[in-house]
């Protein structure tokens, strides 16, 4: 059995997967980088928003960003949150 204070952050980690925007944030940035008003404008949702569950997303590290002038871009932090993702799905698919 993991130490408690790993599960509770596995717990904390799977707790960011439990909000539909923060679903869609990630499938947004599958396929590439975007800005708070490019991924904004595909949710139709308002740009505070989308930042306020792009800040959750990098807090838990599952996102990460650059900054180019002005503009900041968002991107996937690495390879494992689309597996995570996958994951999820299979299990789903798999019912």
């Amino acid at each position: 059995m993991p130490q408690e204070e790993i599960l509770i952050d596995l717990a904390e980690l799977f707790k960011i997967f439990g909000d539909s925007t923060r679903i869609k944030i990630i499938c947004a940035l599958f396929t590439s980088e975007m800005c708070v008003c490019d991924i904004a404008a595909l949710l139709e949702m308002n740009q505070s928003a989308i930042s306020h569950q792009l800040r959750i997303l990098k807090q838990a590290r599952l996102v990460k960003y650059r900054r180019e002038g002005k503009v900041v871009y968002y991107s996937l932090d690495d390879e494992h949150v689309q597996r995570i993702f996958d994951c999820g799905l299979v299990h789903l698919n798999h019912q």
